[in-house]
């Protein structure tokens, strides 16, 4: 059998369907590899030295982590644009291996090649996405009990989701007897959210203190924010210049040129959706009653007075995507934040 040179694999909860090419381009293995670091290893080692191209997805970083260990190159590629390349109404695992090696081995640039994070990094996003999760449900049970309250024609005064728990004696008692359960699960959310809180500041500190000393100085951006903002960019020497951070979160607006034709679209919403919404919210305390005088607030003022079609919300789309840029210009620049000056070199 001729050698195998590169290896696509498509990952899967069960079983990775692999597809190896030689040198020549040639399909010269096919295999179904079991989904466990033993399967992968046993297979990556009939194959010494050829390249792995895997997605984004719940298992490459175990899957790249073991094959570089191996001795093998690793390509991750953008699971959302690679399926631009080969879209098809018709899923079939064997054909995305197929072309995951051909787009590789064709050319690199094609593949939109990402860098996972490291150790430290991926903790923290860990501990991102489990408060994301405990706030979502907190919210989604405000949520459901003021709606209870207004299908009985009650309505509940307006206040943070930590102070809601003190409205239960303002229930209706149509619902006492359901919302007093949920009730009990809000005061244990609001309990769990404040200790990943303490968790997530400490590991913030130890793991990246200094970059997240840069950051929290500006407005809107806490120890949550800057540890989401922090734990996707990774390394900031991999981007070419501050600017590519709108784009990295997919605020950037998407643009359909054809001839004399260029329209700006709505944004893209790629990259992690968490940190795109968490700058959103900071957008929005900077633009609010008590954001403080700053650059990023003039820019969102300006764009909001310009009026037309959802302003407010446009300008604070603009706002989040200029503190993407602000933020990253920072950690480039190892400079502190002037909230009355943009940051000298934004390149």
């Amino acid at each position: 059998m001729k050698k195998v040179t590169v290896i696509g694999m498509d990952l899967g909860d069960k079983n990775h369907k692999a597809v190896g090419l030689s040198e020549s381009g040639e399909e010269v293995d096919r295999a179904e590899v079991v989904c466990t670091p033993e399967g992968v290893r046993a297979y990556l080692e009939r194959h010494p030295g050829a390249m792995l191209a895997i997605e984004t997805g719940a298992h490459c970083r175990w899957v790249a982590r073991l094959a570089e260990e191996l001795g093998h190159e690793v390509l991750v590629g953008n699971a959302r644009k690679l399926r631009m390349i080969w879209q098809s109404s018709r899923k079939d695992d064997w054909r995305d291996a197929e072309m995951l090696a051909r787009v590789a081995r064709a050319d690199r640039k094609l593949f939109h090649p990402v860098k996972l994070r490291d150790a430290g990094n991926q903790r923290l996003m860990r501990l991102v996405k489990a408060r994301d999760v405990l706030v979502r449900n907190r919210t989604a049970i405000i949520n459901q009990v003021r709606g209870f309250c207004k299908a009985e024609g009650a309505r509940l005064p307006r206040c943070s989701a930590e102070a809601f728990v003190n409205l239960k004696a303002s229930l209706p008692p149509e619902v006492m007897d359901v919302a007093s359960h949920l009730f009990k699960m809000l005061r244990d959310l609001n309990d769990l959210i404040k200790r990943y809180d303490r968790i997530l500041a400490k590991a913030l500190k130890r793991l990246r203190g200094e970059d997240a000393a840069l950051l929290e100085p500006i407005a809107g951006v806490g120890p949550m924010t800057a540890a989401a903002y922090l734990a996707a960019v990774g390394d900031v020497g991999t981007f070419g210049g501050a600017r590519e951070a709108g784009p990295y979160f997919g605020l950037a607006p998407r643009r359909d040129q054809s001839g004399a034709t260029d329209k700006q679209l709505r944004i893209s919403k790629e990259g992690n959706e968490i940190v795109r919404r968490l700058l959103v919210t900071a957008a929005n305390y900077i633009m609010g009653p008590f954001g403080k005088e700053s650059d990023l607030r003039r820019h969102g003022m300006r764009i909001a007075e310009r009026g037309g079609k959802n302003a407010r919300k446009r300008a604070k789309v603009a706002v989040a995507r200029k503190l993407a840029v602000v933020m990253l210009a920072v950690l480039r620049n190892r400079t502190a934040y002037r909230p009355l000056a943009d940051v000298g070199a934004v390149a």
